[in-house]
């Protein structure tokens, strides 16, 4: 039977009757730019739709998630890490009756600024911003400024202030707003970890011996596993605290096994076997377009290549 009700009725019934108290509305849309709001997607669909057909989001194809230069396809970039952490996301959102379009929206852009080269990129970019202009580099803070200022030629994508805040705070001291965002800000680091295990073994660099027994006992001998006693164990302890956490025990363990991750892969032999060529293909690239900005991709004018964002808390 036909309804007459229209789209953002029907969808504020069913957010009124299946989120739970707390999750995330889907509106009124809360935009820095009014704008009318769709018939057919929410505000918050607009956003994940506006971030996947941006430049920046297939830009992420390119950039390595932890080595380098891999030799194979089956290693992860910043593009299949995002949607694999997407993927995770959702499932934990939907178990808690939370917002899945918002969750899913700032899980795709929360890793838009990353700089190429994993790690050791983002270690180089900050050393040549302290040392030119003061201030460092965070590849949170520079995702909120390509969705802001830099994308469409300096108009930026115009996102809901919940997923600005969502990007911008997924790591970091600063909790996200929104239960959604805090979903990503916790499931970031349950997708890399595991996944960046995962590489590291098919690489060589690891031996499943290696890895710390446990932490491995605890959490899974495999990575869908680990990802599933990890998931299981946030769906469990948040529906409790009311609120996005984990237990100590399994919370404990994935950070030690993060921190193992630190010291043996992200910050390990190999990779910093290559740190001085990063550092030096970054500082000629940043030193370039310093003495020759120029040469840089212009934006519009109007928009502000350094203006301070303004980000939603309530």
């Amino acid at each position: 039977m036909a309804t007459t009700a229209s789209f953002e009725d029907r969808v504020q019934a069913w957010e009124a009757e299946f989120l739970v108290d707390g999750a995330a509305r889907s509106y009124p849309a809360q935009r820095r730019v009014e704008e009318p709001d769709s018939p057919l997607r929410t505000p918050f669909q607009r956003d994940r739709d506006r971030i996947v057909h941006c430049k920046a989001f297939r830009r992420l194809k390119h950039k390595t998630q932890v080595f380098v230069a891999p030799e194979g396809d089956h290693y992860r970039t910043r593009l299949t890490h995002t949607l694999e952490a997407c993927g995770i996301a959702r499932t934990v959102a939907r178990a808690l009756s939370l917002n899945e379009d918002l969750t899913e929206a700032i899980g795709l852009g929360h890793d838009l600024g990353h700089p190429p080269f994993g790690h050791a990129g983002e270690e180089a970019l900050d050393a040549a911003l302290s040392e030119r202009c003061g201030s460092g580099f965070k590849h949170n803070e520079h995702s909120l400024r390509v969705v802001e200022v830099l994308e469409r030629e300096g108009r930026g994508l115009n996102l809901t202030e919940q997923v600005r805040d969502g990007i911008l705070n997924h790591t970091g001291s600063r909790k996200p707003a929104s239960r959604e965002g805090r979903i990503v800000k916790l499931v970031d680091r349950v997708a890399y970890i595991n996944h960046d295990i995962d590489d590291a073994l098919r690489a060589g660099i690891l031996r499943p011996e290696d890895l710390p027994t446990a932490e491995i006992e605890l959490l899974g001998a495999t990575g869908s596993a680990r990802i599933d006693t990890l998931v299981r164990d946030i769906v469990e302890r948040s529906r409790e605290a009311g609120d996005i956490t984990q237990s100590e025990e399994i919370g404990g363990a994935m950070l030690r096994l993060r921190k193992f991750m630190f010291d043996r892969v992200y910050l390990g032999p190999v990779a910093r076997s290559e740190h001085e060529r990063v550092h030096r293909v970054m500082r000629a690239l940043f030193e370039h377009y310093m003495e020759r900005p120029q040469e840089a991709p212009e934006l519009e004018p109007g928009a502000s290549a350094s203006g301070s964002p303004t980000i939603w808390r309530g």
